[in-house]
């Protein structure tokens, strides 16, 4: 199919899933197509045992469409931008050191837990796979998924101080956890021969910090752009122009481009809405990133749905996913408990912090993707099923029930 068409077809899928959960099953939206896509796929599957030409075009299709391409080089950067927007700076000062932490050690904790764990139980199972591509796995698997997160705490009555916690720690630990897993990926492509901890270490600063400096630059040059004229359209088109060329420049240059969007994206939205935008102008710019926001995640939620059709299933594989789910929930608990224990000498938390942080902690495309990203010989199709397990049960069940623990926690 041509990509015109491919594109049709999914507009198509996301706008019917879209209509009948609105119509009928009443979910989160996000969470109702997901759904509905992956019945789709499982349908797919069974008509296919009686019309296999049906079947093989559909598995065409999905084959067609690079997930990990379309998440991590189009649609993540839109995604990022739109939800920085709502970011206050001025009140992230306020939670700044339990994002920080939680962000960056609290992901560096994960990491180390999940990928020990994963190690033993692989061999528990007799599956001989190296610590390095487990360590992996860790860290494709510890950042929790902005997408996911903020489209569910718009439909969640929880503290603001909690919902920028949660949101500010999404935001950067999807940032810095994309730098860990591609500088561990370096590590297991050139050997351990090749590796040091000063290069490492370098790398990551590198991409990390020149992602936050190439951000702030990109998001100030912006908003002076902006604040000299008044007219929305151009203004739009300036902020598709950042994400768009920022993203990509910072790819080239080897810098985190989700770092960059998360940080341009503050900058504007906190500035711009203050100083710079006019009343039609914040009306019009919010409205069109909100729509946007709305579209892609429908879409990138249909896509993991579809996913299923070309996921190669394992019986064993999905028993080891199945308890992976509790290990990485478990991983989760510790890498947000020991961060606020020290920080409560200093900080004051909501008292239902630790539970709103652990269960709130949703994953989502970006670990599908990242996962996908993996070659052959890195146990990539291993990884993937466990990844896709998770991320269901993250997104149906976390995401399902998040309102009603923060009921009851209020």
């Amino acid at each position: 199919m041509e990509i015109y068409q491919i594109i049709s077809v999914i507009i198509f899928l996301t706008a019917v899933f879209a209509y009948v959960n609105e119509r009928w099953i009443k979910l989160p939206g996000t969470i109702g197509i997901m759904i509905l896509a992956m019945f789709s796929s499982l349908l797919i599957v069974l008509v296919g045992n009686l019309i296999p030409t049906f079947s093989t075009e559909a598995h065409k299709l999905v084959a067609n469409i690079n997930f990990e391409q379309v998440l991590m080089k189009i649609m993540l950067g839109f995604l990022l931008f739109a939800g920085a927007l709502h970011i206050d700076a001025n009140k992230l000062k306020n939670e700044i050191w339990p994002v920080i932490i939680l962000s960056t050690i609290g992901t560096f904790i994960s990491t180390f837990l999940v990928s020990i764990m994963a190690y033993y139980l692989f061999q528990v199972f007799q599956f001989a796979i190296p610590y390095i591509y487990c360590l992996l796995f860790g860290a494709l698997i510890s950042p929790t998924d902005p997408i996911a997160v903020m489209g569910i705490l718009k439909r969640v009555g929880i503290p603001k101080s909690l919902e920028l916690k949660i949101a500010g720690e999404s935001l950067f630990n999807d940032g810095v956890g994309v730098v860990i897993f591609l500088t561990i990926l370096e590590i297991a492509t050139n050997g351990m021969d090749k590796f040091s901890i000063s290069s490492t270490a370098l790398l990551f600063v590198k991409e990390a910090g020149g992602g936050i400096v190439f951000g702030g630059a990109i998001g100030y040059l912006a908003y002076f752009l902006i604040k000299a004229i008044d007219n929305y359209s151009v203004e739009v088109l300036i902020t598709l122009t950042v994400v768009m060329c920022g993203y990509a420049l910072a790819d080239h240059f080897h810098l985190s481009g989700p770092l960059a969007i998360i940080i341009a994206g503050i900058i504007i939205g906190t500035k711009g809405k203050r100083e710079g935008f006019s009343e039609i102008t914040r009306d019009h710019l919010l409205k069109f990133w909100d729509m946007l926001d709305e579209i892609f995640n429908a879409i990138l939620f249909l896509l993991m749905g579809l996913e299923m059709l070309v996921i190669k299933i394992d019986p064993t594989i999905m028993l080891i996913g199945f308890i992976m789910i509790f290990v990485v929930l478990f991983a989760r608990y510790i890498c947000v408990l020991l961060p606020i224990v020290v920080l409560r000498f200093w900080i004051k938390f909501e008292k239902n912090a630790i539970a709103m942080l652990t269960w709130g902690g949703l994953r989502g495309g970006l670990s599908v993707a990242m996962a996908l990203s993996l070659p052959e010989a890195m146990h990539r199709n291993e990884f993937v099923l466990i990844t896709y397990l998770i991320v269901i049960f993250s997104v149906v069940v976390q995401g399902l029930t998040i309102g009603k623990l923060a009921k009851k926690s209020n």
